[in-house]
C-alpha cells in the first residue's frame, strides 16, 4: 500500500487527473479518494512596497598594511 498526498483540482463535470510515480505498475488498483468539502482558496499577495534599509556607515580609512589579525597575535598563551 502506498500514500501519496497532493492537490487536484475538479472540473466542472466532476472529473480529476492524477499524475501517479513511474514505480506503480499499470493494471487495475483500488484507489481511495478523500476530498475536503471546502476548497483551497489561493492566498492573494498584497505585500506592501518598503523603503530600503538606510544603516548608518562610518568610514575610518584603509587598514594598516602591517595588521594581523591572526588569533596568535592577537592573544597570548592563555588565549587572552
Amino acid at each position: 500500500m502506498k500514500t501519496i498526498q497532493t492537490i487536484a483540482t475538479v472540473t466542472a463535470d466532476g472529473k480529476i487527473t492524477l499524475q501517479l510515480p513511474a514505480d506503480i505498475p499499470p493494471g487495475e488498483h483500488q484507489v481511495v479518494v478523500i476530498i475536503d468539502e471546502k476548497p483551497l482558496v489561493e492566498k492573494v499577495q498584497t505585500k506592501e512596497k518598503r523603503m530600503p534599509l538606510n544603516f548608518p556607515v562610518d568610514s575610518y580609512g584603509s587598514f594598516p598594511e602591517n595588521l594581523s589579525l591572526r588569533r596568535e597575535d592577537m592573544y597570548d598563551d592563555w588565549g587572552r
